[in-house]
């Protein structure tokens, strides 16, 4: 199913997209050496309540995972890259902790993802990997409009983690929103250029471009939800939702600092 919104439900879509953004940087703010995951997931889960939003996730129980997930954020850390399930750990000096986060609010899904390190170590690995998907969600909302099609925003996607130097894994991407978290259509993370759905303005999506470090397999954990690098090495996720619109894109999940 593939939503368009109507002219006046973008207030709504906004609304949703600002309360993530606003939430995901309040949990990075709070995000310190010694924090624990399961912190961070009641943390999620209170200010959700507090904003008359719903979680997106807590009762999601897809083919791929184990069940529902039963809890309100994704916390992926080090070599976890996607749907890492949160859990007693406290985070360390240097750790790399992507955070995805969907929430609906008066009916819209909005969904983004975050990576960044904690505490003072920088590794050298870690900042070029969380700047190679950043770059390549820049890439993608720049390449997304009324007109184009979805295959050259995956090109530009993909084209910016392989100049990067990372090999690329398509099993999951970006997708479509509206008043469900995973619509059509399909985003992959590379692709065609001038190929797949045309865009449309009204249309949401969100872009997520992600990378291992020197790897493209994925293997599940043991707890049935996080997908981690099947070399051990490191990961990063960097995701926005957008609206297409008659100029171009707008992004609904941009930090307001």
């Amino acid at each position: 199913m593939i939503e368009i919104l109507d002219p006046a439900e973008l207030p709504r879509a906004k609304a949703a997209g600002a309360l993530v953004a606003d939430i995901l940087q309040t949990l990075k703010s709070r995000s310190a050496v010694g924090t624990n995951l399961l912190d961070i997931d009641r943390w999620a889960k209170q200010m959700i309540a507090e904003a008359g939003a719903l979680s997106c996730y807590v009762d999601y129980a897809p083919s791929f995972g184990r069940g529902p997930f039963g809890h309100y954020i994704c916390t992926s850390v080090n070599d976890a890259v996607l749907h890492g399930l949160p859990h007693d750990y406290a985070l360390a000096d240097g750790d790399l902790l992507s955070l995805d986060l969907a929430v609906s609010k008066d009916g819209v899904v909005a969904d983004s993802a975050i990576s960044f390190l904690v505490g003072d170590a920088k590794p050298q690995e870690s900042v070029a990997l969380i700047s190679a998907t950043e770059r390549a969600l820049r890439a993608g909302i720049a390449a997304a409009g009324p007109g184009a099609r979805i295959g050259d925003i995956s090109h530009a996607i993909g084209s910016a983690l392989t100049e990067a130097g990372y090999t690329v894994n398509t099993q999951f991407g970006g997708h479509g929103v509206g008043s469900t978290m995973h619509q059509d259509p399909h985003v992959p993370n590379t692709g065609r250029p001038g190929r797949g759905y045309k865009l449309r303005p009204g249309l949401l999506l969100a872009l997520e471009p992600w990378v291992m470090a020197d790897t493209a397999e994925l293997v599940t954990d043991a707890d049935g939800w996080t997908l981690r690098s099947a070399t051990g090495c490191r990961t990063a996720h960097s995701e926005h939702t957008i609206a297409v619109t008659d100029d171009g894109a707008e992004i609904l999940t941009m930090p307001k600092h």
